[in-house]
């Protein structure tokens, strides 16, 4: 008997220690591509259409800059004031955009491959109240809220890439908004952050604080840390010109850019669905002649995020089943052009997190992971249809995610898999089962995913256990990740650089430095 439990034991022990990163049920980049709501005919039919409205249709309002280097490479400004792109421009864009695209972390470790139909979580959105949960109420979002929100997406195993959740509503002024949107975000994690600003000299100075984080100007190129996400285009078909200054000097200051373009379907694109992924996709392919003009095969990705509208009222519905089927069919556009391609599925309709909130977050963001999209944007903590965000609803969706994916990766058969000498050794030895089968502890963690905060107990157990909540267990280990010592992939030295060129909103006590 001593033996036995020893044994249990230390087998306990070996599953309870950090797994291998080769033997992980679930990792970064599970390829998707296995759900394919368009036929090969839809396809085309949606990339033609696409050319169609960028040579036939054109942008409103391009800035002059736009129009110099576009015409230079092939558009026509009409009589009309409208930049149109021929097919042959856009065909020729398309052979020299950037493929194979790799987001940095600040930690190497994550890294992001974006190539072919490889799937990867982030967070997004602007959010401009918190759900708090504790009080039963929603409030104005702060610069604390959007810190914290990154230190605990840098536990989340399962979101790979933290783009700002909410807008700091105790800062005021734009500029500083968002410098210091920017520094919460890479003080609080590691992993790769996606931020978005107003005014292109806002870009500017935040370049300046990206070079002194990576240690010089050559070392952030090298290695881009941060993405901007852009929203160059009003739909539908018309430039925003301080977001397409923006994005200029983010592509000529070696930021990878995500070109958003964020119409609601029976508003700003066509009601019917093929209408509004077209017209997204059109929009999102003008931004790529732009990108390329200015710098050939400069990083960017492409985002068509076609939203839905509640036809009923015109309200936005991020938790509608069309949400995640126009995000899929846009994915599916995505692989067919064989360019990085991000989405938005999970913004949940809910106003807390609950049975609505998780049910319409699975579903929306399997579609689109089940599709290949390399990013699945907001797919974490984001609530009545962007407008509020939850910060403890992170560690919840994390385990959501981690579903996902396991659903992604799919199921490998080989000669080991199937297990044939394994179902002749049980039944022929009368043990009649496999719970005691060296395969079966083998690949307890191998092939199993298992949640941290869902509960598999009997009612029984879970009576015993004092009949534990899942949002107070979340809420719990929120306190717990924010009590521990604050990230230090940024140094103090680094740190007091930063807050001495830089106006800087939080104090160091305030971040637990």
């Amino acid at each position: 008997m001593p033996r036995r439990s020893g044994g249990r034991r230390a087998r306990r022990a070996e599953r309870a220690a950090p797994l291998a990163e080769a033997i992980k049920p679930v990792r970064p980049g599970q390829t998707g591509g296995q759900y394919r709501p368009l036929s090969e005919a839809g396809v085309a039919a949606i990339a033609d259409n696409a050319f169609r409205i960028l040579a036939d249709v054109g942008f409103a309002d391009p800035t002059p800059h736009c129009i110099e280097t576009c015409t230079a490479a092939g558009a026509v400004l009409g009589e009309d004031g409208r930049l149109r792109m021929p097919r042959n421009l856009v065909e020729r864009t398309l052979e020299q955009a950037r493929r194979n695209l790799v987001l940095h972390g600040q930690d190497p470790r994550n890294d992001l491959d974006l190539s072919g139909a490889r799937v990867h979580f982030s967070t997004a959105g602007a959010a401009v109240m918190v759900a708090d949960t504790e009080k039963n109420l929603y409030r104005d979002s702060m610069a604390q809220d959007l810190y914290d929100m990154a230190r605990i997406v840098d536990t989340c195993e399962h979101i790979h890439m933290f783009q700002r959740t909410c807008v700091p509503r105790d800062i005021p002024d734009n500029f500083e908004m968002d410098i210091n949107t920017l520094y919460c975000s890479v003080m609080g994690t590691s992993k790769h952050v996606g931020s978005s600003w107003t005014l292109p000299g806002h870009v500017e100075k935040s370049l300046e604080m990206l070079h002194l984080i990576a240690g010089g100007e050559d070392q952030w190129r090298a290695r881009p840390f941060v993405s901007q996400s852009n929203c160059f285009v009003v739909p539908p078909m018309k430039f925003a010109t301080d977001a397409l200054e923006c994005l200029r000097v983010a592509v000529e200051g070696g930021m990878p850019v995500l070109l958003l373009s964020a119409g609601q379907a029976g508003a700003t694109t066509p009601a019917y669905l093929a209408g509004a992924v077209s017209q997204a996709w059109a929009e999102c392919l003008g931004g790529l002649v732009y990108v390329n003009a200015i710098r050939p095969g400069a990083p960017a990705i492409l985002g068509a995020w076609p939203f839905v509208s509640d036809l009923r009222t015109g309200a936005m519905s991020g938790g509608s089943p069309e949400q995640g089927l126009l995000s899929a069919a846009c994915a599916q556009i995505g692989i067919h052009f064989d360019l990085p391609f991000g989405t938005a599925c999970g913004m949940s309709d809910a106003k807390f997190p609950d049975f609505q909130a998780g049910a319409e977050r699975a579903a929306t963001v399997l579609s689109a992971a089940l599709s290949g999209a390399n990013i699945v944007y907001e797919s974490a903590g984001m609530y009545a249809s962007l407008l509020g965000t939850c910060p403890e609803s992170l560690l919840l969706d994390n385990d959501v995610l981690g579903a996902i994916g396991r659903v992604t990766r799919g199921i490998e058969v080989n000669s080991d898999t199937l297990s044939f000498a394994e179902v002749q050794q049980i039944c022929f030895s009368g043990e009649g089962h496999y719970l005691g089968s060296g395969n079966t502890l083998q690949v307890m963690q191998s092939e199993y995913i298992y949640p941290d905060f869902g509960d598999r107990n009997s009612p029984t157990v879970w009576e015993e256990q004092g009949k534990p909540v899942m949002l107070q267990k979340a809420l719990e280990k929120t306190r717990e990740i924010l009590g521990r010592p604050a990230p230090r992939h940024v140094s103090d030295e680094i740190d007091s650089r930063l807050r001495s060129a830089f106006p800087i909103f939080l104090s160091p006590a305030a971040m637990g430095r």
